[in-house]
């Protein structure tokens, strides 16, 4: 099982939305790099939620649901889109200032 991190800004999409959602595709993704590690993401894999730009910390734990597939949100065929469901917050959010100063991460 692999883990990854993924962001999002908690104005646009927070952790608290997504548990309130219970499950969502994971779209926006208009980077090659970022595409090409969700066509790697694997059903069962773990990723890390992280408030980006408000709060600078991960918040959560996820599990892709269901493996890449086409973006919905656009006809371009470039991009994809992976679902997601929350397993836990944490109890104490790890924020940048923290992972910075890991050495091992």
């Amino acid at each position: 099982m692999a883990r990854w991190l993924i962001k999002s800004e908690p104005f646009k999409y927070s952790w608290d939305q997504l548990v309130k959602d219970k499950q969502t595709f994971w779209d926006g993704v208009r980077n090659y790099a970022a595409r090409n590690n969700l066509r790697s993401m694997k059903k069962g894999d773990e990723l890390f939620f992280y408030h980006s730009n408000e709060g600078l910390e991960i918040v959560g734990i996820v599990k892709v649901v269901k493996e890449a597939y086409q973006d919905p949100t656009t006809n371009e065929t470039a991009w994809v889109v992976v679902d997601i469901k929350p397993v836990r917050k944490l109890k104490r959010p790890v924020t940048l200032a923290q992972l910075k100063a890991d050495k091992r991460l």
